[in-house]
């Protein structure tokens, strides 16, 4: 059976600063590349919004996705279900990106998604690449404004 590999990586200059995300969609001989950029955010932010703007490029919820990153934050809350527990608990004790996981949750659930863990800066090509594009999109821009994140941190 067919299936659809996507590698994603995401970095902030600084933590918060701009940050921005690289994304990878693959499926047969077919690949697209994806990235964006944010004047101030954190890095588990654009680690987390790589996943979920990867899952919004999909054409097909027919095929497994298979999700490639070196975040363990990521990784770990969807496959450990953590994530399950802080959704029933209302993110109780002030679990970090309350929004951006209620939107992974709800791109998610029409498909079969399994993560997979790669050691980041290290011999894999794909997420080599992802790292790029995140880093470039931080560098360059053009930069969105992270309006949950840039928000809650006046609100600090």
């Amino acid at each position: 059976m067919d299936k659809i590999h996507i590698y994603t990586d995401g970095s902030s200059r600084g933590n918060p600063g701009p940050g921005g995300f690289g994304a990878i969609l693959m499926w047969g001989d077919k690949l697209k590349e994806i990235s964006e950029a944010y004047r101030k955010t954190t890095n588990n932010r654009m680690e987390l919004l790589a996943v979920i703007k990867a899952i919004l490029a999909l054409k097909t919820k027919e095929l497994p996705v298979h999700i490639y990153t070196d975040s363990k934050y990521v990784v770990e809350s969807v496959e450990k279900k953590w994530l399950d527990n802080w959704i029933k608990t209302d993110f109780k004790g002030g679990k970090k990106n309350k929004d951006l996981w209620l939107q992974y949750h709800k791109v998610a659930a029409p498909f079969h998604i399994k993560f997979h863990w790669v050691k980041g800066h290290s011999t894999n090509q794909y997420n080599n690449r992802c790292d790029a594009l995140a880093t470039e999109a931080a560098d360059n821009g053009p930069w969105k404004i992270d309006m949950v994140f840039e928000e809650n941190e006046k609100l600090k």
